[in-house]
C-alpha cells in the first residue's frame, strides 16, 4: 500500500480490520487523507479488485474524541436506515465503535462521488436544492427513532463575539432561557450544511448542481425540523452572508417542508443555533479557509454571525 501523504497512514490494527471486510482477492493499494473535517480523521482508501480495477472506500476514525462510540453507533444506524431510501448517503461496510479491533473508534463506508461547493457562485441555484434534500430527509419515518437531539449551548455558556451588539445578544440569550417549544419530531441529520453535502457539478456549469451525497451522519437525532433548518441557515449566513441564512427557511417551505407555525417558536430554534455557533467560529472557519475561502477569517465570520443574529431578532423577535 502507498500513502498519498504521511497523514494518510493507516495504523496496523485498523488496516488489518479494513482488510477483513474486503472481498476475496482485494487489497488496499492507496490511502489519502481527506481534509475539511473537524472532529474525525478521514481517509479515502483505494482498493484493488481481483479483475485489476479499483474502487474507493472511506475510513472515518475518531482520535481521542469524547462520545466517539455514541457518534459511530448513530452513524452506523443512520447509514443502515438510509440504504434504499433515495437519500444519497454512503453505504455502511463495517463499524468498530468501541475500538475493539482498531486503534481508534472507526467506521468504514462506501465512497461517494461529488465534491463540496462553498463558493458564492451558483448559490441561488444550490439553496433550493439543499432545501429539497433536507425535506426528503425529514420525510423519512424510521422504525426505531434515534436519540433525542442535544442542545449545544445554554443561556449561561453563550460566547458573545467581540464587537457584537450587546443589547441584541442579551435579548437573544433571553430567548433561549425559555422552555423549548412543543414540536412534531422528525429524523434530523443535525449537521446538515454545505460542508456535508457533495454536489455533482461541472466546474463550467455551477448552476446545474445536483446533490450526489449527504455525509457525516454521526449526530443523527430526533427532534424538530426547525433545528436542522436553523443549523443550515446559520452556516449559510456565515459562508455567504446573513441574507442567505434568512432565505433558507423560505426555500425549505417552498420545497414542501413544514416549520413551526408561530414566529416565537421559529425564533427560538433559529436563535438557539446561532448562539451555539458562536462557540465554534474558529473551528468552522479554518476548514473553509483551507478550502479556498481565505477571506473568511475568524473575525469576518464573527461579524457575519452578529449580523445574522441581529437580522433574526429583527425579523422574528
Amino acid at each position: 500500500m502507498t500513502n498519498h501523504d504521511e497523514a494518510a497512514a493507516v495504523r496496523p490494527l485498523t488496516l488489518a480490520w479494513v482488510s477483513r471486510h474486503l472481498e476475496v482477492g482485494e487489497r488496499i493499494v492507496r490511502a489519502e487523507a481527506l481534509h475539511g473535517g473537524i472532529t474525525a480523521d478521514m481517509r479515502r482508501l483505494t482498493v484493488g479488485t481481483r479483475d485489476g480495477d479499483t474502487r474507493d472506500l472511506v475510513l472515518r476514525s475518531f482520535v481521542d474524541v469524547e462520545h466517539a462510540e455514541d457518534w459511530l453507533n448513530r452513524e452506523a444506524a443512520a447509514l443502515t436506515l438510509l440504504a434504499g431510501t433515495g437519500v444519497p448517503a454512503p453505504g455502511l461496510v463495517a463499524v468498530d465503535p468501541a475500538a475493539a479491533q482498531c486503534e481508534y473508534p472507526s467506521l468504514l463506508m462506501t465512497h461517494l462521488a461529488g465534491r463540496t461547493v462553498l463558493d458564492d457562485e451558483g448559490l441561488e441555484t444550490r439553496v433550493p436544492v439543499l432545501a429539497r434534500q433536507l425535506v426528503a430527509i425529514h420525510a423519512l419515518r424510521p422504525a426505531e427513532r434515534p436519540p433525542k437531539y442535544v442542545t449545544l449551548t445554554t443561556a449561561d455558556t453563550v460566547v458573545v463575539p467581540k464587537g457584537a451588539d450587546a443589547a441584541v445578544w442579551a435579548a437573544a440569550i433571553d430567548v433561549i432561557r425559555r422552555p423549548a417549544p412543543p414540536y412534531e419530531g422528525r429524523l434530523l441529520h443535525r449537521d446538515f450544511q454545505p460542508g456535508n453535502v457533495l454536489f455533482d457539478v461541472l466546474p463550467s456549469s455551477p448552476a446545474g448542481a445536483r446533490i450526489a451525497g449527504v455525509v457525516d451522519w454521526a449526530a443523527t437525532s430526533w427532534g424538530p425540523a426547525d433545528l436542522d433548518v436553523a443549523h443550515c441557515s446559520t452556516t449559510l449566513a456565515l459562508l455567504h452572508g446573513p441574507e442567505w441564512g434568512l432565505r433558507f427557511a423560505d426555500a425549505y417551505e417552498d420545497a414542501g417542508g413544514v416549520l413551526a407555525a408561530a414566529a416565537s417558536e421559529r425564533l427560538y430554534w433559529r436563535v438557539r443555533d446561532g448562539l451555539a455557533s458562536s462557540e465554534e467560529v474558529r473551528q468552522v472557519a479554518r476548514p473553509w479557509r483551507e478550502a479556498g475561502r481565505t477571506e473568511l477569517t475568524t473575525r469576518a465570520v464573527e461579524e457575519r454571525l452578529n449580523a445574522y443574529v441581529t437580522a433574526v431578532m429583527d425579523t422574528l423577535g
